[in-house]
């Protein structure tokens, strides 16, 4: 049975704000480096100055950098790295290329406004500035934390409340009574009037409806006045696509397929040709600008281990086609003499090459050829093994849905989910997936394409 509800919302005035804090931070940052960089000038000559191109330049690799580090979401740690550093080590970064940059062309000679007396010491006043409008909006986030009641019980309410307090979400979930969880933090009791929650519609508080089937009418006559009052009300589906970016499949049904819109990438021809044609494009760019890379790869590879340079293995392709997938080795010749198994977190079979490979993902470039027959996409569901794929899809709700689409290189659920072997994995990149195929744009290419960039550089693969 389907849980999501027809209930239809305004955006969610916080949780949603995680986007709009981070165009703010943006806007932010623009503006701080035309005061740092004012600031600089003025103290420098006295005056202000027609800018060098140059100097757009580096405001943009600037930009560039602070979101590759994920300082437009400063509740997050990488690997344990604090915002204020990630901005440090990010701006320090690009300040040293760029000052080698101008030094080593001698513009500096030429320009003075490219001298070191500028350029340096306004991205130190940047730093500081970025540092500080984190902090500001992290004390924003903290003091206006959203709190939502939860209606419902059963199994998929207690694994949205655990998914919930995961999220790194400002706001705060409270149970009803009907609710197993008494001591999960970091919840806490609303009280109630027999079957009418006691809370005044314009209060901040919203309603999650885990199941509508276990509502009264009396409940449902109440809600629809909080609704009408202006109260947020989703069902469990709808929170889910709306906050989290994906669909857990065991929430979903035929009839909500048939109902849901979306899915350009299955049944709009236009948008299939357009993708080829940007696959195709990007593929041939990229074997090209990284074919340094494949064959420095390559020669590691031989002198690390013996065997072959490049393994080819079988995957499920588009309705599940197979086809074969070529990629650098990055493990041992004979890993696999047990049978097929899933890559485990440090796995003995990985060689030291492989290590790195894996991490910067580089053990992937090969499957450009793949791109190029048309066996993959660059953007897409990944690909799983046949003798995979049977298990799962006997233990997964609607998994063969994510064979509708040509498999990818990377995809939604890789940028989103962290690696992971197990059928619970499987279950939640699956969620990811359903988001992807239901809502693929170009706009969603685009934001998995630099997402893919930032977990390489920060050395976040598997």
């Amino acid at each position: 049975m389907s849980t999501s509800t027809s209930f239809s919302n305004p955006p969610a005035k916080l949780l949603v704000s995680r986007r709009q804090l981070a165009i703010a931070l943006l806007a932010g940052d623009i503006l701080g480096l035309g005061v740092s960089l004012s600031l600089a000038l003025w103290f420098r000559f006295g005056q202000l100055s027609e800018l060098h191109p140059l100097l757009y330049g580096v405001g943009l690799l600037v930009l560039t950098g602070l979101y590759l580090v994920d300082a437009y979401r400063p509740e997050l740690q990488i690997q344990g790295v604090w915002v204020s550093l990630r901005i440090v080590i990010s701006n320090s970064t690009i300040a040293l290329l760029s000052a080698a940059f101008i030094y080593l062309s001698g513009l500096w000679v030429e320009n003075a406004l490219l001298g070191r007396g500028v350029l340096l010491p306004s991205l130190g006043l940047f730093t500081s500035w970025a540092i500080l409008l984190r902090w500001g909006a992290i004390a924003w986030v903290q003091a206006q934390r959203d709190r939502w009641v939860v209606l419902g019980s059963g199994e998929q309410t207690q694994r949205f409340i655990q998914d919930f307090s995961a999220s790194n979400s400002s706001g705060r979930l409270i149970l009803t009574e009907n609710s197993e969880l008494t001591t999960f933090h970091p919840l806490t009791w609303v009280e109630q009037s027999n079957d009418r929650l006691t809370h005044h519609p314009h209060s901040g508080l919203g309603i999650i409806v885990s199941d509508q089937d276990e509502l009264t009418e009396s409940q449902l006559s109440h809600l629809m006045y909080l609704r009408l009052q202006g109260t947020s009300i989703y069902g469990l589906l709808d929170f889910y696509e709306t906050f989290f970016y994906k669909l857990p499949s065991k929430l979903l049904s035929d009839s909500w397929f048939v109902s849901s819109s979306g899915y350009r990438l299955i049944g709009d021809r236009v948008s299939l040709k357009i993708k080829r044609m940007i696959d195709v494009m990007s593929a041939i760019t990229l074997l090209i600008t990284f074919s340094p890379v494949i064959i420095l790869t390559a020669l590691a590879i031989r002198l690390d281990s013996p065997g072959a340079v490049l393994y080819s293995q079988l995957r499920s392709g588009l309705n599940r086609k197979p086809f074969k997938v070529y990629k650098f080795r990055s493990m041992y010749q004979d890993a696999e003499t047990r049978g097929a198994q899933w890559a485990q977190e440090h796995d003995p079979r990985i060689t030291r090459v492989g290590h790195w490979l894996r991490l910067m993902r580089i053990d992937e470039l090969p499957q450009i050829w793949n791109v190029l027959r048309g066996e993959m996409s660059l953007i897409g569901p990944r690909p799983e093994r046949p003798e995979f794929d049977t298990k799962l899809a006997a233990a997964i709700p609607y998994y063969d849905v994510r064979y509708w689409v040509r498999p990818g290189i990377t995809g939604w659920a890789q940028v989103m989910y962290p690696y992971g072997a197990s059928v619970e994995d499987a279950y939640e990149k699956l969620a990811y997936d359903l988001y992807y195929i239901k809502h693929y744009s170009l706009w969603l290419e685009w934001a998995i394409a630099f997402k893919t960039i930032r977990v390489v550089l920060l050395g976040k693969g598997r």
